[in-house]
C-alpha cells in the first residue's frame, strides 16, 4: 500500500494528463481502467504484516487468590484457552483462561492433590489424575465444562498415561509399584472398565487404532541403544522397524525416531517417516552425553503445519558442563526447510497451540512464545 501511494503521489501530474486524455477518448472505458488502477493497493494490502498475536493477548496473567495457590499450566484447551492448576490446602482446582478476554473458567475440583492432568488430542476431554494416597492413584475423566465421564482407582506409586489418538475411549495406563515394576491397563473412559495387558515395555505410543510401537530395552543387559517394535495389540504380531534408535514419537501418521550413527556420535539423527516406513524428511543436531546416555532436547511437533520444533544445544559436548544455551528451531516436513526461532533457552518443556502459532514454554509452562514474530512472554505476574 505505502509503495503505491508513494507512486501516485510522484507521478500526480501524469496521471491526472492520462486520466483526462482517456476520458476524451475512451469515454465509458474510464470507469473499468479505474477499477483496474486500484488492483495494486488491493495486493499490497495483502503483503502488510499481521499484528503480533502476542498483542492481542490480556498479559500477564493474575491468579485470583481465592483461587488457592498457582501450580503449573497444563497445556492448550483451544487456541485461545489454556488449563492451569491451583492448590488449596489438601485440594487441587483446574482452571481455564482466555488468553484473548482474560477470563478465568473454573473447570474442576479433587478432594485430593492432583498430581498430574492431560488434555485428550482433540481436546474434548480432560484427564485428571488426583492421589488419595502415597499408595492410591484416582483417574477421573473430565469434559471441558467439568463434567465427570468416568472415575477409575489405581494401586500405584505412580502412573503414567498414553492416550489413544485414533479412538479417545481409551487410555493405556501404566501403573508402577515402588520397585518400578509394572502393570499395563487398558482404560475404557466412557465406562470406567480397565482391562489387564501384557507388553514388554511400560512406555508405548499409539501408531494405528491397533498398533502401538515401544522401544525395546533389554533390562538384564542395559545398552545405549534399543530396536524399535510395532505391535498389533489384537493379535500380538510384532515387528522390528528400526533396529537402533534412542528415542521415538508418534504424531497420528508421522513417527519420529531419534538416533545416533556410530561414526559420528556428536551428532543426534531426527527421521520422520509416513505410516509406510517411508522416509519424509531427515535432520542432525549437536548431541550431549550424559554419565551413561544421551540427551534428547524437549520437542513437539504440529500437524496442522506440519511442523516439528525443538531445542538444540549450540554444539556438542558434556550435559553435565555445558552452559551455552538451547536454540529453538522450527523444521518443516512439507518444505524441508528450517527456522531459528530463539536463543539463549533453557532445555525445557515446550507445547504447540493447535494453530501452531504460539508455544507454551518452562518447566511450569510458565512462558508463552509468539512462533511467528519471535517473542516470549511471561505468563504470570512475578
Amino acid at each position: 500500500m505505502k509503495e503505491w501511494i508513494q507512486y501516485r503521489r510522484t507521478n500526480r501530474r501524469s496521471v491526472i494528463i492520462m486520466i483526462i486524455l482517456l476520458s476524451l477518448l475512451l469515454g465509458a472505458c474510464v470507469n473499468k481502467e479505474q477499477h483496474k488502477a486500484k488492483l495494486p493497493a488491493k495486493s499490497e494490502k495483502q503483503k502488510v504484516p499481521a499484528a503480533d498475536i502476542g498483542a492481542e493477548w490480556k498479559l500477564p496473567i493474575s491468579i485470583p487468590k481465592n483461587e488457592g495457590e498457582f501450580d503449573k499450566f497444563i497445556g492448550w484447551l483451544s487456541n485461545q484457552q489454556i488449563l492451569y492448576v491451583t492448590n488449596y490446602e489438601q485440594s487441587s482446582n483446574v482452571f481455564a483462561y482466555n488468553l484473548l478476554t482474560g477470563e478465568h473458567k473454573f473447570i474442576y475440583k479433587t478432594e485430593n492433590p492432583i498430581v498430574n492432568v492431560q488434555i485428550s488430542p482433540s481436546r474434548k476431554l480432560v484427564l485428571v489424575h488426583s492421589a488419595p494416597s502415597s499408595y492410591e492413584g484416582l483417574v477421573t475423566i473430565i469434559d471441558k465444562q467439568g463434567k465427570v465421564q468416568s472415575k477409575r482407582s489405581f494401586p500405584s506409586y505412580e502412573l503414567a498415561f498414553e492416550w489413544n489418538p485414533f479412538h479417545e475411549s481409551e487410555v493405556l495406563v501404566s501403573s508402577f509399584n515402588e520397585d518400578w515394576s509394572y502393570q499395563l491397563y487398558l482404560l475404557n473412559t466412557q465406562n470406567a472398565n480397565a482391562s489387564k495387558i501384557t507388553l514388554p515395555q511400560p512406555f508405548v505410543k499409539y501408531i494405528s487404532n491397533d498398533q502401538i510401537a515401544f522401544l525395546n530395552w533389554d533390562k538384564n543387559n542395559p545398552d545405549l541403544f534399543a530396536s524399535l517394535i510395532v505391535k498389533r495389540l489384537k493379535s500380538g504380531a510384532e515387528n522390528t522397524v528400526f533396529p537402533q534408535a534412542i528415542q521415538f514419537s508418534a504424531f497420528n501418521d508421522v513417527l519420529m525416531t531419534v538416533s545416533i550413527r556410530e561414526q559420528e556420535q556428536n551428532k543426534a539423527i531426527y527421521s520422520f517417516f509416513d505410516k509406510r516406513m517411508k522416509k519424509l524428511f531427515t535432520f542432525s543436531i549437536p548431541q550431549l552425553t550424559n554419565f551413561s546416555d544421551w540427551i534428547v532436547p524437549f520437542y513437539d511437533f504440529n500437524m496442522q503445519r506440519g511442523q516439528f520444533i525443538t531445542l538444540s544445544p549450540v554444539h556438542s559436548g558434556e550435559a553435565d558442563s555445558y552452559m551455552d544455551g538451547f536454540q529453538l528451531i522450527a523444521y518443516n516436513l512439507k518444505k524441508g526447510s528450517s527456522e531459528l526461532i530463539l536463543k539463549g533457552l533453557e532445555n525445557e518443556p515446550i507445547a504447540f497451540s493447535p494453530s501452531g502459532e504460539a508455544l507454551l514454554f518452562g518447566n511450569r509452562f510458565e512462558k508463552l512464545i509468539d512462533v511467528d514474530a519471535k517473542k516470549i512472554y511471561n505468563l504470570l505476574h512475578e
